[in-house]
């Protein structure tokens, strides 16, 4: 997906589902599961077990428009890995190599970002948004004040966003959210997938 057309797939799904688990069979089987409840963008963290094989394995079962995508990507052969794997998008948390290697291969990145500075350099190298992380740091109010010289910046708050404070990060002027814990909770750690069900009704009715 080219990363214009992958910055719009943000917007108009306005909800990227993190995955990070001690499990490689629970982190799929939670990949899966927030599929079939109508995520369309979940990121797979490079630290979860066998993560290249969970993206692997998720890219095969998805099906549909979901896009699987990875993060923690740091390094080029990160990057080379997650690509070989099938991940149509990639997360950084900070600037440089990860970055630079997803725009070179022609992959969507989530770049991370905290201060102003950092956040224009993400999109001045090529960054299909911003990832704002931690965003818990400066809450909607940061978001704000960085959007008030950046207004056109497409950004993505990261680290801290829970389901009663989605709203007012979109009112801030978020283009989407990411979301790990708060949503996944422990399913990726072997939990309850009915409870991580309704965990995702309750998210996507509040992004809606």
């Amino acid at each position: 997906m080219p990363p214009t057309d992958f910055t719009a797939r943000l917007a108009r799904d306005r909800l990227a589902a993190i995955v990070r688990g001690r499990s490689a069979d629970a982190a799929l089987r939670t990949v899966l599961t927030l599929v079939e409840e109508g995520i369309g963008l979940v990121e797979v963290s490079l630290n979860t077990a066998d993560a290249y094989g969970v993206i692997a394995r998720a890219v095969r079962a998805a099906g549909g428009d979901a896009l699987i995508g990875a993060g923690t990507v740091v390094t080029r052969e990160h990057l080379l890995r997650a690509r070989d794997a099938g991940a149509s998008w990639i997360v950084t948390p900070v600037l440089g190599e990860g970055v630079h290697a997803a725009v070179e291969q022609e992959l969507p990145v989530l770049a991370g970002a905290l201060t102003p500075t950092e956040a224009y350099a993400a999109m001045a190298a090529g960054a299909s948004a911003v990832k704002l992380f931690p965003a818990s740091l400066g809450g909607p109010a940061y978001l704000r004040a960085l959007k008030d010289p950046f207004p056109d910046m497409p950004v993505v708050p990261v680290g801290g966003v829970d389901a009663d404070s989605v709203p007012e990060w979109f009112a801030a002027g978020a283009l989407a959210v990411g979301v790990g814990s708060p949503l996944v909770g422990d399913a990726a750690h072997g939990g309850d997938l009915d409870q991580l069900r309704a965990r995702v009704r309750r998210f996507r009715e509040v992004a809606a």
